[in-house]
């Protein structure tokens, strides 16, 4: 399992077998064009050309993204956890895959004009990834939505966060939860197909909370 905060895909995680589970950021001029440039500098200073450590100070890193391709794990034939779309390819990818109606957990980017292109209903559920408890109505939000979504048939929905670690799981498993799953059932489920998932124990007792107050509330599973 990772652990960290997902609030931006600037890391690198593993390749799995028919998953892409991670994204990263390249910082240019990467280690090797420095040393490659220092190189020339010090062949020009024995030449005669001169050694001006003002050329490589100039020389300012520039942040460039990794094309990202669609990260999706099924969990049941219509529900979906994975990390952030961020391209309109990924859009239509997804689009393709016969999904209809997304929750988005990510701070960092509302699929929102991605999606509209393609019909596809985006709820925008931002929340941060800071290990601490999350309100009920981040759930509420969520479930009833995803609920909504899955009444129509043929409905397809895609829940994902930036990396698909922590805030898309957590919001899969309130929304198994009110569908009638045990929590273990749904945490057995969630990490069985999407192996990454990370639940970390303040996650687990946000949903829990929301859960009981569904009881409370006299709500029946659906």
């Amino acid at each position: 399992m990772l652990a960290g905060s997902e609030s931006f895909p600037g890391f690198k995680m593993k390749r799995e077998p028919d998953r892409w589970t991670g994204a990263g950021i390249s910082i240019s001029p990467p280690m090797e064009s420095q040393t490659a440039l220092l190189r020339k500098l010090w062949a020009e200073a024995f030449a005669g050309g001169g050694f001006d450590p003002r050329r490589v100070a100039k020389k300012k890193p520039q942040v460039r993204r990794f094309r990202m391709g669609l990260d999706i794990t099924w969990v049941t034939e219509r529900i979906g956890v994975g990390g952030g779309i961020w391209t309109a390819e990924n859009m239509a990818a997804v689009a393709r895959n016969g999904i209809t109606h997304i929750i988005d957990m990510q701070i960092e980017f509302d699929d929102t004009p991605l999606a509209k292109p393609h019909g596809i209903e985006v709820l925008w559920n931002p929340i941060d990834d800071d290990f601490e408890l999350k309100p009920p109505e981040v759930f509420e939000r969520g479930v009833e939505f995803g609920l909504g979504a899955l009444d129509r048939d043929g409905a397809k929905l895609f829940v994902h966060c930036a990396a698909g670690v922590h805030r898309a799981p957590m919001m899969t498993l309130a929304l198994l939860g009110a569908m009638g799953w045990s929590m273990e059932e749904a945490l057995n489920l969630i990490e069985s197909r999407r192996p990454v998932a990370d639940f970390a124990e303040v996650y687990v007792r946000s949903v829990e909370n929301f859960l009981a107050g569904r009881r409370r509330d006299g709500l029946r599973y659906r």
